[in-house]
């Protein structure tokens, strides 16, 4: 495994502008500007959650939505994952958690497995037209995890159990995909070269 497990990643589009830096063997250190301010509060917990050190400049079209802001942010957290962890050799590979905030209930399972995949389910009837904090709307949650994942090329499972604040569900699915990244990415000094029987992640 390389000492240096950091990526820096540019986006430019007529859409947005993003600088976005990652050190995989961080502490949860964060500074985040993406111009919108739920999402904000979500990558500084993704963060802190992950121990993954994340620093996020950004700005875009958000008069017209913060849709192509966000989710260009996640594609680029995407790329800067997948770069940062380089050929994986000596990871952990697999990582899952279980989070509570307040009434809501959040499983992650990530596989850091070179395949892209997405499975998202449980968020309740409605939620992905609530307005978070007047601005977010809840159908972005999804959107930001499907970019992370193709971009990275790993397979997230994100299944909400319970939950009726959508404020509170959002947060608990950000901390428990941060939790399952810290466990896939976590160096295991049993591993020996990559954790997979054909050789390549």
């Amino acid at each position: 495994m390389t000492s240096q497990r950091t990526a820096t990643i540019t986006r430019e589009t007529s859409e947005s502008s993003i600088e976005l830096s990652i050190n995989l063997d961080g502490t949860g250190t964060s500074s985040i500007e993406t111009s919108v301010p739920f999402y904000d509060h979500m990558l500084t917990a993704f963060s802190k959650h992950s121990l993954i050190d994340l620093t996020v400049k950004a700005s875009g079209d958000t008069h017209i939505d913060v849709h192509h802001t966000v989710e260009d942010i996640g594609i680029a957290l995407g790329l800067a994952i997948k770069e940062a962890l380089g050929d994986k050799a000596g990871i952990s590979r697999y990582g899952d958690a279980l989070v509570p905030l307040d009434e809501a209930l959040v499983r992650a399972v990530v596989d850091v497995s070179g395949r892209p995949y997405l499975v998202h389910s449980g968020e309740p009837a409605g939620f992905e037209m609530h307005l978070i904090g007047g601005h977010f709307t809840g159908s972005m949650v999804r959107h930001v995890f499907e970019a992370i994942s193709f971009n990275a090329g790993i397979t997230v499972h994100v299944t909400v159990l319970g939950g009726r604040d959508p404020h509170h569900i959002a947060e608990a699915e950000f901390k428990a995909f941060a939790r399952a990244m810290r466990g896939a990415v976590e160096p295991d000094a049993r591993v020996t070269g990559i954790p997979s029987t054909k050789g390549a992640l």
